[in-house]
């Protein structure tokens, strides 16, 4: 779950970006200009922000320029003009994307979910010295290179499929992944098998994680979340 601020001073488009990031488990906390991000930025650390252009009381570059006093989360600039002068400021002012009105909270949500894989914020996954990608969380330890996992200080046994499961969930751990990507990415491109196959794997995969099962969350309608 990730912790998003949105400000606009359209309440009603932030009540439609909210919709989608709240249905995809993320904490959501809404600004209606700058001054009032700016605010919250200096008492909150958020994980990304939403963060519109033309605004009342401080415009969305001003308010960016003070944000990035206190903090380097990343941030998406929503503007009503595509002109390449507002892109290359903002770019120039260390924003991470740049979405132009009118635009599809879908569209949205697909470039928040690629900005918290490529920056990874909070991430538990480090490389130990052996070169090894580790994920530890409470007492479970997923060794993604040697496919070894701990449950408590005990190796895990799991079958090829509950592990390629596995480390994908973790890979992209915080983001709510439809049925049809992981059917897609841990079964391949060519399976057109029954989905009930992946519940089938995923109740064997929650009985080996034993009493670190709830770290995977059904999203009712959607798929699954690895909550890291």
């Amino acid at each position: 779950m990730a912790k998003i601020l949105i400000c606009d001073d359209e309440a009603g488009l932030r009540a439609v970006i909210k919709r989608y990031a709240t249905f995809e488990g993320h904490e959501v906390t809404e600004a209606g200009d700058g001054m009032e991000a700016v605010e919250l930025c200096r008492n909150v650390s958020f994980d990304i922000i939403i963060m519109d252009i033309m605004m009342p009381e401080l415009d969305g570059f001003s308010a960016v320029k003070e944000i990035r006093k206190v903090s380097d989360t990343p941030v998406i600039m929503l503007s009503a003009r595509g002109e390449e002068y507002d892109k290359v400021l903002g770019f120039e002012m260390g924003i991470d994307d740049y979405v132009v009105k009118p635009f599809s909270s879908k569209e949205v949500m697909l470039r928040i979910n690629a900005i918290l894989r490529r920056t990874a914020r909070g991430d538990s996954s480090v490389e130990n010295s052996d070169g090894h990608i580790v994920f530890k969380k409470e007492g479970l330890i997923a060794d993604i290179t040697a496919y070894r996992v701990l449950i408590d200080g005990r190796q895990a046994d799991m079958a090829p499929k509950e592990y390629d499961l596995l480390f994908f969930l973790i890979r992209n751990k915080n983001i709510a992944v439809p049925r049809e990507k992981i059917l897609t990415e841990v079964w391949g491109y060519d399976y057109y098998g029954d989905d009930r196959t992946l519940d089938t794997h995923m109740k064997l995969l929650r009985k080996s994680l034993g009493p670190y099962a709830h770290f995977i969350t059904t999203i009712r309608g959607l798929g699954y979340r690895f909550d890291g």
